[in-house]
């Protein structure tokens, strides 16, 4: 059964829930169909506290979980950006990955696919304006009852808001307002805010949420969300809001220029700078990491761990220790076990706030296994991605190519052979095992690459099958091999196209066949404490003045402090195994943006971060405009199959590059309901 974004449903209050979700011809005013069960019984609903509470968590479940980015979907997506690839095609089977299709430019005002969620986060709204018009009512209602009800309540549409806001641009704001329904047409017509309104409003609907919320949940309740969850997302929303895309300047004009409300001309998007906006999210993740709650999650090192490299250790900005350096901890475990089932996510400090996810078993490491361990193995990340990942050392792979880093001929010493670029002994780190006969470009590189990446010849252990033949199988994706183009039949999409696949939320003991064989049950971060120290050190960077902020009942004064940037930095680094930022590094504002942009982008590989990411900074069309690229899957030796390609030559695979494919499009049968409302740009 699905699992709720916010909680687990709670079976004793099942009957109840399923009362009020009965239908009856009622009309919403973004979408008048006969959908809305709030007029049907609606005094019993809020009669006592419990069917209010009922109702409300009943509204939550409607969002859609968080963790399906991938099929069946309601975001574009990992397979929208950079980061992931998907070469299915052919009847019926188009639209499964509808991250694909936007990307592609086939997702238009009249055809989504999965991505219409515009009038679901409506009807939410409404539920929960219905609830806040109602708290008084229920007799048996305690204060404090009320005062956590009515913050669960704020939050649940904030979250809603939050969802439009980041998927469709601005809104419409409805405040308080329960919209009557049967009415006209006439009635149900808005404009929609500007950016920055509905970017005020959202924000502060989570503040007086946070205020209301309790800090903690019980285990049992791992999912519901937390004061530290609203205040997070305030984080996050006050960084989108200060980046160049919505923050005036070259690319906001760019982008939002000339677009203006029908109503009264104003633009939807501001045209001015305001550096202060750096300050309020900086002032935002600031607040978070004061409560003292969170941290980032690590694991002491043992005899298994890794040696650091002479380059981790020697980096004159390493201090020791975790925090203050990369010793004293296991950097692979310390991250491959957030995502893999291994930590306790409940308990696990780096979640602010995270879902159980038994959808990521069944799509997600389904699409990632072998096929020769029953996997579709097509789930695909990019050579972009690998390039990403530093070496083991700290440097680039261009600073290391021809030391520690090889990936052609070009490469070696002279007299090198191609027989040279592939490793020649194997070993294992933290339980993880290399193969000897490796190709070198994924040698010697940092522990997150192999906690996240399943590359040619990369070793599924599968451990939990007793089938030894199953075990410790080493995944080739060469065309002739069972596992690659040449290994399935000429009609099946089960291979890699780019030639890596996302491994990330694949644990040892994982495994899709044989007897025995299991899963261990996942969990998805919606945010955590990891994107607070990259969020804080991002805002202070664009700082170049001093400002006061005013956040919750604190004031904050916050400037380009390179000592903050740095220990909120590095402590992501040192998790790692990797040294911080260099005194050279942080001297520079657009270094540290450069670095800060690399490691968002490995650090939270797939996990629905990327595509906002290279929007709010105005990068979109640059990152898109370089063409993705893996290797050779139609490679018939092994010299042919690492040569980097541009995979599939199908129309359906050619990425469409638009500045409207920053938003989704408003489907056009809403925007037929709102004369005065105006589409995304772009989509007319």
């Amino acid at each position: 059964m699905k699992t709720s974004i916010i909680i687990k449903r709670i079976v004793k209050a099942a009957f109840i829930i399923q009362l009020f979700f009965l239908v009856t011809s009622c009309k919403d005013y973004l979408n008048i169909d006969n959908y809305f069960d709030d007029e049907f019984n609606i005094d019993s609903a809020f009669s006592n506290a419990r069917n209010m509470e009922a109702y409300m968590w009943g509204a939550a479940a409607m969002f859609p979980d968080e963790s399906r980015t991938i099929r069946g979907n309601y975001t574009p997506g990992p397979m929208a950006t950079d980061e992931g690839f998907n070469g299915l095609t052919g009847a019926g089977t188009t639209n499964i990955y509808y991250g694909m299709d936007f990307a592609t430019g086939n997702i238009t005002p009249d055809k989504f696919g999965g991505l219409n969620q515009w009038g679901n986060y409506y009807k939410i709204i409404r539920k929960c304006n219905l609830i806040l018009q109602n708290l008084q009512k229920p007799k048996d209602i305690t204060s404090t009852d009320r005062l956590r009800i009515e913050g669960y309540t704020r939050f649940i549409r904030a979250y809603a808001y939050y969802n439009i806001l980041v998927d469709y641009g601005p809104p419409i704001l409805l405040g308080d307002e329960v919209v009557n329904t049967n009415e006209s047409m006439e009635y149900y017509d808005r404009p929609r805010s500007t950016y920055d309104e509905a970017m005020e409003y959202t924000c502060a609907e989570f503040e007086k949420a946070g205020t209301l919320m309790p800090p903690d949940v019980g285990l049992l309740n791992f999912g519901r969300p937390t004061r530290g969850a609203a205040f997070a997302m305030i984080a996050r929303l006050r960084l989108i809001h200060a980046s160049p895309l919505y923050n005036g300047g070259n690319a906001a004009r760019s982008y939002f220029g000339s677009w203006t409300r029908k109503t009264d001309g104003v633009h939807y998007v501001s045209q001015q700078y305001d550096e202060s906006r750096w300050a309020v999210a900086a002032a935002a993740a600031k607040r978070v990491m004061d409560m003292g709650k969170y941290q980032l999650y690590t694991v002491p090192a043992d005899n298994m761990t890794a040696q650091l490299p002479s380059g981790v250790t020697s980096d004159p900005n390493f201090y020791g220790s975790y925090p203050n350096g990369a010793l004293g901890i296991d950097a692979f475990k310390s991250y491959s076990d957030i995502f893999t089932g291994e930590s306790v996510a409940a308990i696990n400090p780096e979640f602010i706030w995270g879902v159980s996810a038994p959808y990521i078993n069944s799509d997600i490491n389904q699409g990632a296994f072998p096929p020769t361990l029953g996997g579709w193995g097509r789930f695909c990340v990019t050579q972009k991605v690998v390039d990403a990942y530093l070496m083991e050392d700290g440097r680039s792979i261009q600073e290391a190519r021809g030391d520690t880093y090889f990936e052609s001929v070009a490469d070696l010493p002279a007299g090198g052979t191609f027989n040279d670029l592939f490793t020649e002994q194997s070993k294992t780190f933290s339980g993880y095992p290399l193969n000897a006969g490796v190709y070198k470009m994924y040698a010697n590189r940092e522990m997150r690459f192999y906690a996240s990446v399943g590359f040619n010849e990369a070793v599924w252990q599968a451990l939990s099958t007793s089938d030894a033949a199953l075990q410790n199988h080493t995944a080739k994706y060469y065309f002739q091999d069972l596992d690659g183009r040449g290994g399935v039949s000429a009609s099946s999409p089960n291979y890699p196209i780019t030639g890596y696949i996302i491994k990330k939320w694949v644990h040892s003991y994982d495994a899709k066949t044989g007897t025995g064989a299991r899963t261990l049950p996942k969990f998805y971060p919606i945010i955590r404490y990891a994107e607070i120290l990259l969020s804080y050190a991002e805002a202070l960077n664009n700082l170049n003045g001093s400002h006061t902020v005013k956040m919750g009942e604190r004031d904050y004064t916050m400037s380009r402090d390179v000592e903050e940037i740095k220990k909120a930095f590095n402590q992501v680094r040192y998790r790692a195994g990797l040294p911080g930022l260099s005194p050279n590094q942080l001297t520079s504002a657009a270094t540290v943006q450069k670095e800060l942009v690399r490691e968002r982008m490995v650090e939270f590989l797939w996990e629905n971060r990327r595509f906002y990411d290279v929007r709010r900074w105005g990068m979109y069309e640059e990152t898109e405009r370089e063409p993705i690229m893996g290797m050779n899957p139609d490679g018939a030796t092994k010299e042919a199959y690492y040569r980097r390609v541009i995979p599939g030559t199908s129309s359906f695979l050619t990425r469409e590059v638009n500045k409207r494919l920053n938003w989704v499009p408003i489907p056009r049968a809403e925007m037929r309901r709102l004369p005065s409302a105006d589409q995304n740009p772009g989509y007319n």
